[in-house]
């Protein structure tokens, strides 16, 4: 069984983000991390209860680390406390650059985390500027050296294509310069343009290749065209393999063994709970969502109703054979392995 934590907290909404994320004031943070709590102990009472093993947990939003260290440690406590974790189970916390301290760090690997997954997007700081990041490449240096020095030995960097401004040139450096990092997986995305973002407002639903020739676009906010973005794409593929870097999903290259276990049980139907905020889960058969109203969420836990694991889920469906039999396919497809002839 997975575990995945959504902490919808950060410190700006990013141009391009469509996440259910967002800034939010101190005591509202401790109101939800306090829910939060809560749900996992419910969680546990309700699914933790038969011994049934974690071998993989996500902490993700949202910028986990943009929240008081302090509760990092509560919420890692407590889930050990109301469900068995493997011994070696991989226990991964997203991060951004410019949220990350030494003190931070140290809290992070006593509480047991062993896997950072870090937000750098770009090593091109107008670039980083254009997106709406708060962090420079230079800042992220310094977070990533802090890391290290902290003790952990598994680490995913998150990198964008096609932005707009980016060249083959300057992507090709920021490939070029993590590579040089070697850190043990990188996570490679194209950007895409979503409805209600900034991004969306401005760049609309225009075809990629019309909108790169609008002679109103100035030069720094030109996206790439269709043919610059696969060409991109292409690069990431030659460099990371030339690196010795395997891809074994559609975006995520890692060293050999450093695949991430989380986002494979994902794609090949490991059972897995999503507590927070809009969280979902595939477990018992179901799939089924949290609530995606903030204080919807908070007054449900905090008010301890008749029964609030029930109160908190939305969209539930339990899945077909023929259901489950097409999950496989799509979802085994993202992987380079592709899809067994045995489910």
């Amino acid at each position: 069984m997975e575990l995945y934590i959504h902490i919808p907290f950060c410190i700006r909404k990013c141009a391009y983000c469509d996440f259910l994320s967002g800034p939010a004031e101190i005591r509202t943070q401790e109101r939800y991390m306090e829910a939060l709590l809560k749900e996992v102990t419910l969680a546990g009472q309700m699914h933790g209860s038969d011994g049934e093993q974690v071998d993989t947990i996500f902490i993700g939003g949202g910028t986990p680390s943009a929240v008081n260290a302090k509760w990092i440690v509560a919420l890692m406590q407590q889930i050990r406390e109301v469900f068995v974790v493997a011994e070696n189970a991989e226990i991964t916390m997203e991060a951004n650059p410019g949220t990350l301290t030494a003190d931070k760090l140290a809290q992070y690997r006593q509480a047991g985390i062993n896997r950072l997954s870090i937000g750098l997007q770009s090593t091109d700081d107008g670039e980083l500027a254009r997106l709406g990041r708060i962090h420079t490449y230079k800042e992220f240096l310094e977070n990533y050296r802090l890391a290290r020095e902290a003790g952990f030995t598994n680490i995913n960097i998150d990198l964008m294509s096609a932005l707009p401004g980016q060249t083959e040139d300057s992507y090709e450096q920021t490939l070029r310069r993590i590579v040089a990092l070697e850190p043990e997986h990188i996570s490679a995305y194209s950007l895409i343009i979503e409805e209600g973002t900034p991004f969306g407002d401005r760049y609309g639903e225009e075809d990629r290749d019309m909108k790169s020739e609008d002679a109103q676009e100035s030069s720094c906010w030109r996206l790439p065209s269709e043919e610059e973005d696969r060409r991109m794409y292409h690069l990431t593929k030659s460099i990371l393999a030339e690196a010795g870097y395997q891809r074994y999903e559609i975006s995520n290259y890692a060293h050999p063994s450093r695949e991430c276990r989380h986002n494979v049980g994902y794609w090949t139907r490991v059972p897995y709970l999503g507590l927070g905020l809009g969280a979902a889960s595939y477990y018992g058969g179901q799939r089924f969502t949290n609530t995606r109203e903030m204080e919807e969420y908070l007054q449900i836990l905090e008010w301890e109703g008749e029964d609030p694991w029930k109160e908190l889920h939305r969209e539930i469906q339990r899945l077909t054979a023929q259901d489950a039999m097409e999950e496989f396919m799509f979802l085994g497809l993202r992987l380079t392995g592709g899809v067994s002839a045995m489910m």
